[in-house]
């Protein structure tokens, strides 16, 4: 699995690979807290909440989960770095189990407000070695 973040103009971009979709859904979940605050890492382990989310396709269900994971830091300031993903019907559904504890600006330092995600060269697809994606983010 990796992670790769690239600039683009006024927005910024990541790039996940993971050997299963489901671990690249997951990855690309913890990639957003990367963005988000400096140390994900310090982010503990004190709630769990389940996110259930129906896409048209596979490209709308990876950016619904994303809005999703954004929507949830925004509104109810959880941060979230742990994810037990099912997908059924692939691509069609999602059901995470999630966890991850309540912002504290003092202690969880903010890198990026991500304000929200562009379909702009966004790229959902299985490699030679598992899967790959691509998504910018407007901050």
């Amino acid at each position: 699995m990796a992670v790769e973040v690239f600039d683009h103009t006024a927005d910024i971009g990541v790039r996940v690979t993971a050997a299963s979709l489901e671990e690249l859904f997951a990855e690309a979940g913890r990639a957003v807290l990367a963005l988000v605050i400096e140390n994900p890492d310090a982010i503990e382990l004190r709630h769990t909440v389940t996110i259930e989310i129906e896409g048209e396709d596979l490209d709308a269900l990876f950016v619904d989960w994303l809005r999703e994971l954004i929507y949830r830091i925004d509104a109810e300031r959880l941060l979230l770095r742990e994810f037990s993903i099912q997908l059924h019907n692939r691509p069609r559904r999602l059901r995470a189990e999630c966890q991850g504890e309540k912002a504290d600006w003092t202690r969880h330092r903010p890198e990026h407000e991500l304000k929200a995600i562009t379909y702009h060269q966004l790229r959902v697809a299985q490699t030679a070695t598992g899967w790959e994606a691509s998504v910018i983010f407007d901050i």
